[in-house]
């Protein structure tokens, strides 16, 4: 599950080793939390203006989002301007538009001065079928009215079903570990101090301190750029819903001459090419999902792979990752704020997997709010406005599902067979309710006490200490047993059979089998059981 970016492993981005290794201390004007393309736009930005900058990372740099984007850097992005179009108006598509646009300006330049390569090439949102046709034609029409100069084409060749879609001409594509590495370099040239290993686990309010797992700095203003706020003030984790979507890439014999392309519908294939070698690769997207909430995302992932396979059939397939992203509850993005009248926290998420131009928007948003004036556009990204009531019947569902996960995880957990002891034909169907591999006669620990059964390889299940919900799987022949319970707001854990880890349905925090943290809202890992 490592994605083509980041092949090489953490040490793509240079000084790699420094930056996990100085110590986390002393006293800034910004801490910005989070080391993808905002946080470090940000830093930029921000360290350009005079301001002192410390960035602080919980891995490396490209462990987030960004170094496992397909990195499509275009203002035509799916069906997003229709949708916010059919929500709050044109007026606020075209400020959306505008930001998006800044974005793209901004980081085309710092590639071309940083020398990082770029491929142009259109974007296209097309019909996969007559039923997509319709959302195309609206996609189309909310685009020119934006005033982007788009075309429709009736005939596309293309290897796989397209029927029409809307064409925007001259739009880019990069490799986003290679820009963040170019952005880390232009941060540190402008004085910003980078540490990564880092989580943040804490921010106190009264001596500005910000408390990470390697030390404390101090810092007046703090930027949150990681995806979503670990903070819970303001309640972010019920105003955005986190999806997990996968990607594939196949190498090809010959190029393929493919614009960047985006079904205006589900199942959703999101396609776009990369240079590999002395050859090309083919970038197969989609099998999205809310976090935590479907039966296997390796099956959806294994029927990405038979779609790529039934259109590139010569086709070899060298990488498959995954990335997670967060959907605002009102179509729009949150940049600014965390909560009302408080200009210490500011935030940047909601981004909709169009972070590219979307994080790049946000960090000369963020950079004005603390040291300039803020645009004319910067309406369709604030945290806090009228806008946001367009979006209450969507958090309403949102948070309605993710309390009917919570309480369904607790009755699935206190059904499931007990630690140590052989599960019944009843215990079995209850852990097939739960998407779980019914666990396997085990044995007892030196002391004596029973010890969780070992799942098949690869497999993992909820059973129960007591009344405790404990998360058991088995990974390259070693047996783990953490605590189930999610600890940012107690939801119980589900697994994730293609990257191994366990996820939670509520608000998207994830681990590893051996309860790690891998990304939030939750700021701190499971319990060993």
């Amino acid at each position: 599950m490592t994605s083509l970016w980041l092949g090489a492993g953490p040490g793509t981005v240079p000084d790699a080793e420094r930056l996990a290794a100085e110590p986390v201390t002393g006293r800034y004007d910004v801490a910005v939390v989070g080391a993808g393309l905002t946080g470090l736009a940000t830093a930029v930005l921000l360290a350009r203006a005079g301001v002192r900058v410390v960035v602080l990372e919980a891995r490396w740099i490209g462990a987030g989002t960004t170094g496992h984007s397909t990195a499509k850097v275009s203002l035509l992005q799916g069906t997003r301007l229709s949708a916010i179009g059919a929500r709050h108006g044109e007026d606020m598509v075209r400020q959306y538009v505008t930001g998006n646009r800044v974005g793209q300006e901004w980081l085309l330049a710092e590639s071309a001065r940083w020398d990082v390569p770029v491929q142009r090439r259109a974007a296209l949102t097309y019909a996969a079928g007559p039923h997509q046709l319709p959302a195309a034609e609206d996609e189309h029409a909310a685009a020119l009215r934006a005033g982007l100069p788009v075309e429709w084409h009736e005939e596309l060749s293309a290897p796989f079903p397209a029927l029409a879609g809307t064409w925007l001409a001259d739009q880019a594509q990069v490799d986003p570990v290679q820009l963040l590495a170019a952005l880390a370099r232009a941060a540190q040239d402008a004085g910003v101090v980078i540490r990564t290993g880092a989580r943040v686990t804490e921010l106190r309010g009264k001596d500005g301190a910000v408390a990470t797992s390697r030390g404390t700095v101090h810092a007046d203003r703090v930027v949150l750029a990681t995806g979503t706020p670990f903070a819970d003030r303001g309640a972010y984790f019920a105003r955005l819903e986190p999806q997990r979507s996968y990607v594939l890439a196949l190498e090809v014999d010959a190029p393929t001459d493919l614009p960047m392309s985006i079904t205006a519908g589900t199942p959703t294939r999101s396609l776009r090419t990369a240079p590999h070698g002395d050859g090309e690769v083919v970038l197969v997207g989609g099998a999205s999902h809310v976090v935590g909430r479907t039966e296997s995302p390796r099956a959806r992932v294994e029927n990405l792979l038979s779609w790529g396979r039934r259109w590139f059939p010569d086709a070899r397939l060298v990488a498959r990752w995954s990335a997670q992203d967060y959907h605002p509850v009102d179509e729009l993005p949150y940049v600014g704020p965390l909560v009302p009248r408080d200009t210490r926290v500011h935030v940047a998420t909601g981004f909709a997997k169009w972070g590219m131009t979307n994080g790049v928007a946000a960090a000369h948003l963020l950079a004005a709010a603390l040291v300039g004036e803020t645009p004319e556009w910067c309406d369709a990204y604030r945290t806090w406005s009228r806008h946001e009531m367009s979006g209450l019947t969507e958090a309403v569902r949102l948070n309605a599902g993710a309390a009917a996960r919570l309480a369904g995880g607790y009755v699935r957990a206190m059904t499931a067979p007990e630690t140590g002891s052989a599960p019944t034909t009843a215990d079995a169907s209850a852990a097939e309710q739960a998407d779980a591999t019914p666990v396997q006669e085990g044995g007892s620990d030196a002391d004596g006490t029973a010890a969780p059964e070992a799942p098949a390889e690869g497999t993992g299940c909820v059973v129960r200490h007591g009344l405790h919900p404990v998360a058991v799987s088995t990974v390259d022949g070693v047996t783990r047993a953490v605590s189930a319970v999610c600890p940012h707001l107690g939801g119980v854990l589900r697994w994730n059979d293609e990257e191994m880890s366990w996820d939670c349905p509520l608000h998207g925090s994830r681990f590893t089998a051996d309860g790690e943290l891998l990304e939030g809202p939750a700021t701190r890992g499971l319990a060993t059981r």
